[in-house]
């Protein structure tokens, strides 16, 4: 029976294919592809947890006091009959030899399943047995993590499983450490339960290029493995197992979208001009050395955003030292062929969390909110040797090209002032280990009101600013952009939004300071012509953003919509007044981003 699912839109486009559940548990589950030649390895790795897992079981058993309940033995031998199953361990051993999944998630996969029919059993008692096949699973998954950190996302093998049928991912949630290991995979869209716009699962999927819905609810105990699914990335909807009539109704739209696309693309390399003449720099937002060239061929004309905090995920508590960082950062700004590459420093916390937890971070593991907490520049603050680590490395990649620094969330002088002096440390200890570097702009991201509000003070200090829409949306409206249930609130059109933005980029512009903005608006086309009616001339965004607003920007003409300006910051309805001023409406609803 089809059914359909609504949820945020987040990645335009239509997928279609064939359900793959990433299932939820209290363990933090690596979930990646092996190749076809290492499945047997992971099929031993899975023998020896259950062993070390048996191994357990026995001992608590053999050591429970004389005085026990004659429940708690039962229960071991229940757990144990569950691990020695042959059926159950050849319908996990299936998932990775048939599937190619790794050995922990080949667990969670087959508990899923597993859930999902006890769950359907009429008898209240069996229902229940329910919680011990989870345990013994969540006893497994354990094992395996200690036994084995993560391995990269195997490109090959995965689609060897699925034939000629497109695969489209469906979870509770993907932890953008996990985004990172999807990516450049075989999925060809995203469903999640939970987030919103612009949360980092929304981000990675957008720089994937692929359709996506987030904050579905219910999308990951409705889909079943193996599912046909429509991702409709505009809309919100997901329909499961669509009907032949609707099947083909969105196969004809997604034929449509790719027609448009192809026909965007040919402005890839067209000089990015306005009707008069007021020429705007088109940047490209990546996470990995390995996004560059994809940023280049998409006509970008340098990194506005290089989100350094990715090569810090996926690690198993290992962080990268110097000298990996620095490989990093010289394999983007070479490949970037002498066009600017802008660095922001590491931006850990709230929902980029690492794996390694330091010390401060173990004081703050359960802040009520870590949005608020110890992110960004602070953490970079509190962890001054590391801090300093990864600011050799840039500066020592600025010997390759040019580099721009950026600093992400500064609000206070004092922060500044101690950005400034790590930065002039770690010069100082370059020049007296004789480790060449150039001159680097350093600059501030303004993400938060108090930093847009004391923009003459910021400037005295950095070289550029660039707005990081994302948090200055949530941060002004006390939206938490994660939260699904609040997404509706999170409106980039609310008039102080506008005010605070089109103030920074006015302070910006009056003091000769470079200004763009990197956040999601800049890639949404429905504010090309707000922004530079406000007098933006830098965007940075995915790059499969960059042809679709490079169109609205060859179309525009900046002096007829700066005339427009005062009353669409005076007004307290935006989105009407822009469509009296413009004569269209925005695309999408008022609170939807691209």
């Amino acid at each position: 029976m089809s059914i359909q699912v609504f949820g945020l839109p987040v990645s335009r486009g239509i997928a279609i294919g064939r359900a793959v559940l990433v299932a939820s548990s209290r363990v933090d589950v690596a979930h990646y592809f092996v190749e076809p030649d290492r499945a047997a390895d992971e099929v031993t790795r899975l023998r020896q947890a259950r062993d070390v897992v048996a191994l357990e079981l026995e001992t608590l058993k053999r050591d429970l006091p004389g005085d026990a309940p004659p429940e708690l033995a039962a229960l071991l031998d229940v757990h144990l009959m569950l691990l020695h199953d042959e059926t159950l361990a050849e319908a996990t051993k299936h998932w990775i030899v048939e599937r190619h999944y790794n050995a922990e998630w080949a667990v969670s996969a087959q508990t899923e399943v597993l859930a999902r029919q006890f769950d359907e059993m009429e008898d209240e008692y069996l229902r229940e047995r329910k919680a011990d096949i989870e345990q013994v699973a969540e006893r497994l998954l354990g094992v395996l993590a200690k036994a084995k950190p993560r391995l990269p996302l195997s490109g090959g093998g995965a689609r060897d499983f699925a034939g000629e049928d497109p695969l489209v991912l469906v979870a509770n949630d993907i932890a953008p450490a996990d985004m990172l290991q999807f990516k450049g995979s075989v999925f060809t869209g995203f469903v999640t339960d939970v987030g919103g716009r612009t949360s980092h699962t929304a981000i990675v999927a957008r720089s994937m290029d692929i359709p996506a819905v987030v904050g579905a609810r219910e999308a990951s105990r409705l889909v079943r493995q193996d599912d046909w699914l429509i991702i409709d990335g505009d809309a919100g909807v997901v329909v499961v197992n669509p009907s032949p009539i609707v099947l083909e109704e969105y196969r004809f739209r997604q034929r449509q979208s790719e027609l448009e696309r192809a026909r965007l693309d040919r402005l890839r390399h067209m000089p990015s001009v306005t009707l008069d003449g007021q020429s705007v720099e088109l940047l490209a937002n990546i996470e990995l050395p390995g996004d560059a060239p994809a940023a280049l061929e998409a006509g970008a004309v340098g990194v506005g955003l290089f989100r350094s905090e990715f090569l810090f995920m996926n690690r198993n508590g290992e962080l990268p030292d110097e000298d990996e960082q620095f490989e990093a950062y010289r394999s983007a700004v070479q490949a970037m062929n002498g066009l600017p590459v802008t660095i922001r420093t590491v931006d850990i916390g709230a929902d980029k969390p690492l794996d390694r937890l330091t010390v401060h971070e173990l004081r703050h593991e359960h802040a009520l909110n870590p949005a608020l907490g110890l992110r960004a520049i602070r953490w970079s603050l509190s962890e001054p040797a590391m801090f300093r680590q990864q600011l050799r490395a840039i500066m020592r990649a600025s010997a390759y090209g040019k580099v721009r620094l950026l600093i992400p969330m500064v609000a206070h002088r004092s922060e500044i002032l101690a950005a400034i002096d790590a930065v002039a440390r770690a010069k100082q200890q370059l020049r007296e280990s004789g480790q060449p570097f150039n001159d680097v702009e350093l600059g501030a991201m303004i993400e938060i009101p108090a930093a847009a509000m004391t923009m003459p003070m910021l400037l005295r200090y950095f070289d550029f600013v660039s707005i990081g829409t994302n948090d200055l949306i949530q941060y002004t409206l006390a939206i938490d952009r994660a939260d699904e249930a609040v997404a509706h609130l999170y409106d980039p059109w609310h008039p102080a939004v506008l005010r605070l933005m089109a103030g920074v980029i006015s302070a910006a512009n009056t003091a000769g300071k470079h200004v763009s903005v990197c956040g999601e608006m800049a890639g949404d086309t429905a504010f090309t012509e707000v922004l530079l009616a406000m007098g933006l001339r830098c965007y940075s965004m995915h790059p499969a953003q960059i042809s679709s607003v490079k169109q609205r920007i060859l179309r525009a003409d900046t002096a007829r919509l700066a005339a427009g300006l005062g009353a669409l910051l005076a007004s307290d309805d935006p989105v009407n007044e822009w469509q009296t001023l413009t004569g269209r409406r925005p695309a999408g609803e008022p609170t939807l981003i691209n």
